[in-house]
């Protein structure tokens, strides 16, 4: 028996009104079905479409953050503290006190290192004149040995004719001698001197060059009492108290420059296959919500993955090794205009999507 057979039978079998319904209902269910395939198939099609036209050419992450290059405010120079003028929070211009340490240490060693220095530039300047004495003295011994050569030349022409006894003529030939050995030894001091002072002067002499160093040492360290803003930005982590005593290097507040911040965007290691710096980036910030658009620009991929630079490295050569998707930190320089007009802090939560097309 066919199926058609079958049908008829069914529909003899049945009132007219029941199989009128049951056939609805079949053609209801077949439209549906019908309908729901056509559904999945423009859905289908329009993701494909979206995706090569617009999905493949982008790669997003909400796993972004604002960060920024921290100032870390030390002192140079240990000290007590006797003013902090600023608190958390606040902002500040580049070059603005921050602390003042007791300037009282520096201000002694100043005074101790401008009299070392006075007493070095003296001591020079009398080696100088050290200098010129010696030579003075050598044109006098200079004299003595031509006024007792013609002495000695005179009493030696006498004493062939027996005009000079020999004991004149030995006294002339003693002090002609003695004039000689005078002179010798006040060239060989006037050596001895010219060490000391030979090739430069007062101001260039390296006893006055090292105690005028001393003295600029001392008055920087005196500078250094006044601790200033090396950068504009606000306060963070202020602990500097007034009579605390700090050590060369201890942490006193840190410096957040929030018109210079950027965003690290960390990626799939498979979204980055096409990433490159230069690319354009949009970036809202979860602050602002969708209203507020930031653009920035690629400006460089991370050396490495947070768990290649974490304390406490993955030992990824164990036998239970597990695989797990690792993100890398893409650098992101924000349009200072933007970031003026919507001000962003740290660690603040980023939205960030890159076009990976020119």
């Amino acid at each position: 028996m066919t199926d058609a057979d079958n049908k008829a039978n069914d529909s003899a079998a049945l009132p007219d009104s029941d199989a009128d319904a049951t056939l609805a209902r079949r053609r209801t269910r077949k439209r549906l079905m019908v309908g729901f395939l056509l559904v999945v198939a423009a859905v289908g099609a329009g993701w494909t479409s979206w995706w090569y036209l617009v999905g493949s050419h982008y790669v997003e992450t909400d796993n972004a953050y604002v960060e920024a290059s921290l100032v870390h405010v030390t002192p140079l120079v240990e000290g007590t503290v006797m003013d902090v003028p600023v608190n958390d929070t606040q902002l500040v211009r580049k070059g603005e006190v921050l602390v003042t340490l007791d300037k009282a240490d520096a201000e002694l060693a100043l005074a101790n290192a401008e009299a070392r220095l006075a007493s070095a530039e003296r001591r020079v300047r009398q080696a100088f004149a050290a200098v010129e004495t010696v030579r003075a003295q050598i044109k006098a011994r200079e004299a003595d040995v031509t006024r007792t050569k013609v002495d000695l030349d005179r009493r030696q022409k006498l004493a062939k004719s027996g005009a000079v006894s020999g004991d004149e003529l030995t006294a002339a030939s003693n002090a002609f001698a003695n004039a000689t050995a005078a002179l010798d030894a006040a060239k060989r001091q006037l050596e001895a001197e010219l060490v000391y002072v030979e090739g430069t002067d007062v101001e260039h002499h390296p006893e006055v060059a090292a105690a005028r160093a001393a003295r600029d040492q001392v008055l920087l360290d005196l500078d250094r009492t006044i601790i200033r803003a090396a950068e504009s930005g606000v306060i963070a982590r202020l602990t500097a108290q007034p009579g605390q005593h700090v050590a060369v290097g201890a942490a006193l507040m840190q410096i957040v420059p929030l018109s210079d911040v950027y965003v690290n965007a960390n990626f799939k290691e498979a979204q980055l296959e096409r990433v490159h710096t230069g690319q354009k980036v949009t970036l809202w910030a979860d602050i602002y919500g969708d209203e507020v658009v930031y653009h920035g620009t690629v400006e460089g991929l991370g050396a490495g993955t947070g768990a290649a630079f974490s304390l406490i490295p993955a030992q990824n050569a164990t036998g239970n090794w597990i695989k797990v998707v690792q993100r890398l930190p893409v650098r992101i320089a924000l349009d200072a205009a933007e970031v003026a007009s919507h001000p962003l802090r740290v660690g603040l939560s980023m939205t960030a999507k890159i076009q990976l097309d020119d």
